[in-house]
């Protein structure tokens, strides 16, 4: 088995929710009492949001940059990194270390691909929604991709930074949520994309009516597959 080495802490909540899905993925193939051989480094999410909200890309990018190359050096065979948000600096991670960075917007892509949808619905912090690095990375001209307007960015937003990364689930905004995605779905989307490792901890599948693409669950799958494959 290969060892898994995850960034994480952006935020706690959903990074646990990381760990789960991958040594659960790992017992359903192995069986018995296996689980994942992981590396975790998990940050103070509070000085990396202070970078966020500063647009200090540059020096939140060496930040996990160095994080990668540590986690290389002790013994990581490739690099995931647990949140949709800081992939807006992958390229300064995958660029300072030499094991494979599991992008997950490649690996979205290909989730999009495999069910056929030409109309996705991106939902997630305000920087995945507006900057573009996620939605750049999964559109092309078959696949369109979908925002909502901006008020409803800014809730999506707040739920996810003042509520659910402090482990704090709130029935009122699992309701807003509902009502963004079905004006989504009157816009003709297709399928709904949950790009926020936290909206996952507010919404299951089950509560809609759209097929969900959930990028926690997508990356923890492809990551388990990568620790388990024979080379």
């Amino acid at each position: 088995m290969k060892t898994l080495g995850l960034i994480g802490g952006m935020s706690w909540a959903s990074t646990q929710t990381y760990y789960r899905l991958i040594n659960e993925g790992v017992q359903q193939q192995l069986g018995g009492l296996h689980s994942a051989e992981v590396l975790l480094h998990s940050v103070d999410f509070a000085a990396i949001e202070r970078m966020q909200s500063n647009a200090e890309w540059k020096r939140a990018g060496a930040r996990l940059a160095g994080i990668g190359r540590r986690l290389e050096m002790a013994g990581a065979d490739a690099l995931v990194l647990c949140t949709n948000t800081m992939h807006k600096v992958a390229d300064s991670i995958d660029q300072a270390t030499s094991i494979p960075f599991l992008h997950i917007g490649d690996i979205t892509r290909r989730a999009i691909d495999a069910g056929e949808h030409t109309h996705v619905g991106l939902l997630g912090t305000r920087f995945t929604m507006e900057e573009g690095f996620l939605a750049e990375r999964i559109r092309s001209d078959a696949v369109t991709v979908d925002i909502p307007d901006e008020a409803d960015r800014i809730r999506i937003d707040q739920v996810i930074f003042n509520e659910l990364c402090r482990g704090e689930v709130v029935p009122a905004s699992r309701e807003v949520l509902q009502r963004i995605i079905a004006d989504q779905e009157a816009r003709g989307v297709e399928a709904v994309i949950f790009a926020c490792t936290e909206i996952g901890l507010l919404l299951n599948p089950t509560d809609l009516k759209l097929p969900v693409l959930d990028t926690t669950e997508l990356h923890a799958r492809a990551a388990v597959a990568f620790a388990l494959a024979d080379d």
